[in-house]
């Protein structure tokens, strides 16, 4: 079955566009069929495209070239040009400002799995020459298209990587996470690292894993890996440039007993975390049950995220916390995640922060079932489904 990804309603029109457009994201989040049915849609409307891999050795020979060379070659009888991986490309960035500035008229997408990569081959400045989007996995919504994986259970314990939808068997979706795994760390990793700090790198991977959601500290990690502070923050790097994970920073106004510089990690997807911990129970047999309803809800929110917004989250010294803080044009959404059954009670730490900053929009509590809103302190407090979570920024906010 094929999901329709939403995203392709934003880069459809960007062909009429002269700018370079370049889709950024981890490893089998569909960047490459978001290109091929792009080209396959252009193709269909009568324009003249060409498509490249470079992940395909064919396809690289054919770019083992001079730039003149390739400009020819990339301009020639064509509309538009798609190019997956395109940081194994020598000058991309000079390659791409020189079709660009050119009067030929043609449009290039494509698409890279790694931000360091990226900025070393886009060391020339395109500054309004590019059109960079994000591309996630499936959202909630956009995995609930297949009717057998509608229930939220198997998108909380295998994830939405859109390869994962064509197959109901369980054990071959925990063989493709695993091979994701191995792949992401034998490609990406191998490249960027020392080879000696591979397995500690693997440490360092299951810490966050298995710590998601919780408030990290640098010299603890480095105890436990083995590894110097100023080296864990160079992986968290690797890790954060290469998309697969999601800093959290702690939302703060300067109060005195707010923790200020303190950071969660998520991980870009579930089923990767569960399979870097090797666990792939319900989430009703899992003592970490609370943290996978927290992850799902912080991955759709940051996939909703609109330029004038920022996910943080809020903690004190004294324990006071809110999951997360949404500051839409500076200020504070609150919104809480809970999965146990409750009467209609505002969580103490909602309350404790509106309190002290009375700008506050409003707050949501995701729980297992929908109830009526209530008021506090003239905000509205929200009680929402889990699943109410697809489309929540456009919806509620």
């Amino acid at each position: 079955m094929k999901i329709k990804r939403n995203i392709l309603n934003q880069l459809l029109p960007e062909q009429d566009r002269a700018e370079v457009s370049i889709l950024l994201g981890p490893r089998q989040v569909g960047k490459t069929f978001l290109l091929l049915e792009l080209c396959n849609i252009y193709k269909n409307n009568g324009l003249r495209t060409k498509y490249y891999n470079l992940e395909i050795p064919s396809h690289s020979i054919e770019f083992n070239k001079n730039e003149n060379e390739l400009f020819e070659m990339l301009t020639a009888d064509v509309d538009v040009v798609f190019i997956d991986e395109f940081h194994y490309l020598k000058n991309a960035s000079k390659l791409f400002k020189a079709i660009y500035d050119s009067d030929k008229k043609i449009k290039i997408y494509a698409s890279g799995s790694s931000s360091i990569e990226i900025h070393k081959h886009l060391q020339e400045s395109l500054a309004g020459r590019r059109l960079v989007t994000r591309i996630f996995p499936l959202s909630l919504g956009e995995y609930k298209q297949k009717e057998a994986l509608s229930h939220v259970d198997n998108y909380l314990v295998y994830g939405g990587l859109p390869g994962l939808v064509h197959f109901n068997n369980k054990d071959e979706q925990m063989r493709i996470l695993r091979e994701i795994l191995e792949t992401y760390i034998q490609k990406d990793i191998k490249s960027l690292i020392k080879e000696e700090n591979i397995r500690a790198f693997n440490n360092l991977l299951y810490l966050i894993a298995e710590n998601q959601g919780s408030i990290v500290q640098l010299s603890n990690l480095a105890s436990k890996v083995g590894l110097s502070s100023k080296t864990i923050s160079h992986h968290l790097s690797i890790l954060e440039n290469t998309y697969v994970i999601y800093p959290l920073h702690s939302y703060s106004r300067n109060l005195g007993n707010e923790l200020k510089k303190s950071h969660k990690y998520f991980l870009y997807d579930n089923g990767i975390r569960n399979a870097i911990l090797k666990d792939f129970a319900n989430p009703g047999n899992r003592e970490d049950k609370g943290i996978l309803y927290e992850s799902l809800i912080m991955t759709e929110l940051f996939k909703q995220l609109k330029p004038n917004m920022e996910l943080k989250f809020w903690r004190t010294k004294q324990g006071d916390e809110v999951d997360f803080v949404i500051l839409i044009n500076r200020k504070p959404y609150l919104i809480e995640v809970k999965t146990s059954h409750s009467g209609i009670e505002i969580p103490a730490g909602i309350r404790k922060f509106i309190n002290k900053y009375p700008e506050t929009i409003g707050a949501t509590v995701f729980c297992l079932q929908r109830k009526p809103s209530i008021l506090y302190q003239n905000k509205e407090i929200r009680f929402l489904k889990h699943e109410d979570v697809i489309n929540f920024l456009s919806n509620y906010v």
